[in-house]
C-alpha cells in the first residue's frame, strides 16, 4: 500500500517536473512558426513587389515604344489642324478674288461719233458711249443705255465735261446764261410703257461763257440703286453740243455691289 503511494507519489512528481519542459517547448516551436511565416510573407511580398515592378517597367517601354510610333502621326495631325485653317482661309480669299472678277462692271468712255450738231442746243440729250475702247462684264450695252443682265444692288456713275472752245463761236447760241445740266435716268423693264426714273442730276449755272477763249465745267455724280435683270441706264445732258469729247473727261459705268 505504503509502495503504491510512493510510485503515484514519483509519478506526480515527475509530471509536475515535466510540465514546464514542454510548455517552453511548445512556446519555443511556436515562436519559430511564427518567425517562418513571416520570413515567408516577406519573401512573398519582395517577389511580388519585383514582380510587379518588372510589370511596370515592361509597360512603361510598350508605352513608350508606343508614343515613339504615334508621335509622328500626332505631330502630323497637328500640322494638319494648324494647315487647314490657313488652307481654307486662302481657298476662302481665292473664292472672293474669283467672284469679284466675275462681278458685273461697265465702264464706257463717251463715242466720238456722237452727233454735235445744234440742232436743238438746249434741249437734254441722251450721251452714246464707245462699247470698243470701254470694259463691259456680264453687262450689255445697247442705244447710250447699260443693260443689266445679272439682277442686284449696283454703283452707278457719270461724269461729263462741258467746255467751250473758239469752235464755238460760228454756233451763233447765247452763251451769257447757261445751266449745265446733267441727269442718270433708270429704266424699269417691269414696266409696260417705259417711264425713266431720275437716278441723279447735277450741274451748275454759268454766264458769259462765250466771253473767255476757253472754259470748262464737270459734273460728276453717283449713286446704289437696286436693279433687276434687263433694267436699263442712261445719261443725258443739256447743251450737248459743248460736251468734251475726251474719253478721261467724260465716261460712265457701273458695277455690282452685293445681291
Amino acid at each position: 500500500m505504503a509502495a503504491n503511494d510512493y510510485r503515484a507519489y514519483l509519478r506526480n512528481h515527475i509530471e509536475m517536473n515535466e510540465a514546464p519542459a514542454r510548455v517552453a517547448h511548445t512556446g519555443s516551436t511556436h515562436r519559430a512558426l511564427i518567425f517562418i511565416t513571416l520570413a515567408i510573407m516577406g519573401l512573398l511580398q519582395v517577389a511580388s513587389s519585383v514582380a510587379i515592378l518588372l510589370h511596370l517597367t515592361g509597360y512603361l517601354k510598350e508605352v513608350d515604344l508606343v508614343t515613339a510610333r504615334q508621335t509622328p502621326n500626332e505631330e502630323m495631325h497637328s500640322e494638319t489642324l494648324i494647315a487647314d485653317p490657313l488652307r481654307s482661309t486662302k481657298e476662302k480669299k481665292d473664292r472672293c478674288r474669283k467672284k469679284d472678277a466675275r462681278l458685273p462692271l461697265a465702264h464706257l468712255p463717251i463715242s466720238t461719233t456722237n452727233d454735235f450738231s445744234t440742232k436743238d442746243p438746249i434741249a437734254n440729250t441722251i450721251i452714246h458711249w464707245n462699247e470698243g475702247q470701254g470694259t463691259l462684264k456680264k453687262i450689255k450695252y445697247h442705244d447710250g443705255r447699260i443693260l443689266v443682265d445679272e439682277p442686284g444692288y449696283y454703283y452707278v456713275y457719270a461724269k461729263t465735261c462741258f467746255r467751250y472752245a473758239k469752235e464755238h463761236e460760228t454756233e451763233k447760241v447765247d452763251l451769257s446764261n447757261i445751266q449745265l445740266l446733267q441727269y442718270i435716268y433708270h429704266e424699269k423693264h417691269t414696266q409696260n410703257i417705259i417711264s425713266p426714273i431720275m437716278l441723279g442730276k447735277s450741274g451748275g449755272t454759268h454766264r458769259q461763257w462765250n466771253i473767255a477763249k476757253y472754259n470748262m465745267f464737270c459734273a460728276v455724280q453717283g449713286r446704289g440703286v437696286q436693279l433687276n435683270k434687263g433694267d436699263g441706264l442712261y445719261v443725258s445732258v443739256s447743251y450737248f453740243w459743248l460736251l468734251d469729247p475726251a474719253a478721261d473727261g467724260t465716261y460712265f459705268g457701273a458695277f455690282k455691289i452685293s445681291d
